[in-house]
């Protein structure tokens, strides 16, 4: 497994983190939840080198972190790097320690690896997790929100603050903003939004990268012949049209002409160089070094070794080019927004 330094650290990132917001059972990834196959999971990720666990306090309402500490009982804990986040709306002083003694708990842990703050703190990125609307109009104070994450890491309850889909202006905007060692985005070959400004800033400010949805949640994994194949629920990004699903919010005619294109276009790559799609993306998704692990959710032991290979294979650079060329158009037309849930004028990020 290769390794990731992060600046202003003394941590390594495996280039493959394994996503666990599956975990624990629910109603966006299906209730079926086998503590067994995780602890298989996480004992196996951790025996082949993986040494990145991610995980959140809303994560299918706390029984993701849960499951994770269950797993890690038995492993030790100081080869493993975890991290969770904490929902905006718990960014008021006081409640910032004990949503994280809580995390603490359900991850049966002395302390969180990264602690990250799940989206920026603003009314409209809020609104998502609450539907108070005192706290939606009167969201936290983010001066006062990082003192109580430097008061978690001067007792040793976090080792370091990071944040999670924060454009480059949102992270200027943060109070000892230095603090901040790690920002989680979405990265993908159909979402590489963040090439335009975010990796460029926190490769220059010496800020890791988490990166998520490296197959789009599935997407990318060639399970859908078109893109009407596609079940609603996947296809409430900006990629789509928001007049056809009652799910989606952007608000937004889509792009689905161009993702069906692309899609077409990568599967062609695929035949061609003979690596099937979902392992071609997972490769394309660390060949940025501004990455410093992408996230992959995994729910057997079979396709956790299967992806860790893909991983550990690097691409061709020839390879690397088509796949740019072929993902670039649909690149140029959804812009910059790395907000991929809203539209323009809503981007939380």
């Amino acid at each position: 497994m290769k390794y990731r330094k992060i600046e202003n650290t003394d941590i390594g990132l495996s280039l493959f983190g394994l996503g666990c917001w599956a975990f624990g059972g629910g109603d966006y990834w299906g209730s079926n939840h086998d503590q067994k196959e995780v602890n298989k999971v996480v004992h196996a990720a951790a025996d082949l080198g993986v040494n990145y666990f991610d995980s959140a306090e809303v994560y299918n309402e706390g029984r993701s972190e849960t499951s994770l500490g269950l797993a890690m009982k038995d492993l030790s804990r100081d080869k493993l790097i975890v991290g969770t986040k904490i929902s905006p709306s718990h960014c008021f002083p006081g409640q910032i320690a004990q949503h994280c003694e809580a995390s603490l708990k359900r991850l049966n842990t002395d302390y969180i690896d990264i602690y990250m703050v799940h989206w920026p703190i603003h009314p409209h990125s809020i609104r998502h997790y609450t539907n108070d609307e005192a706290i939606i109009n009167n969201p936290p104070i983010l001066e006062e929100a990082m003192e109580g994450l430097l008061t978690l890491q001067k007792e040793g309850k976090i080792r370091y603050i990071g944040v999670s889909n924060h454009g480059a202006s949102r992270l200027e905007s943060f109070p000892e903003k230095d603090s901040i060692v790690i920002n989680e985005l979405p990265y993908n070959l159909l979402c590489r939004a963040p090439e335009y400004e975010i990796l460029p800033y926190c490769k220059e400010k010496g800020i890791g990268v988490i990166g998520y949805m490296s197959l789009l949640q599935g997407i990318l994994a060639d399970l859908y012949p078109t893109i009407d194949d596609i079940p609603m629920l996947m296809k409430r990004t900006r990629h789509f049209d928001d007049r056809k699903n009652k799910l989606s919010r952007h608000g937004e005619n889509g792009f689905e002409k161009e993702t069906q294109a692309t899609l077409d276009a990568l599967r062609k790559i695929s035949k061609e160089v003979g690596i099937s799609m979902p392992d071609l993306a997972l490769k394309w998704a660390v060949v940025n070094e501004a990455i410093s692990t992408s996230l992959v959710g995994v729910r057997s032991v079979k396709r956790l070794e299967a992806n860790i290979k893909a991983i550990n294979e690097p691409l061709d650079q020839n390879i690397i080019t088509e796949l740019n060329l072929a993902t670039n158009t649909l690149k140029d037309k959804m812009g910059g927004n790395l907000d991929y849930y809203e539209g323009a004028k809503n981007d939380r990020t």
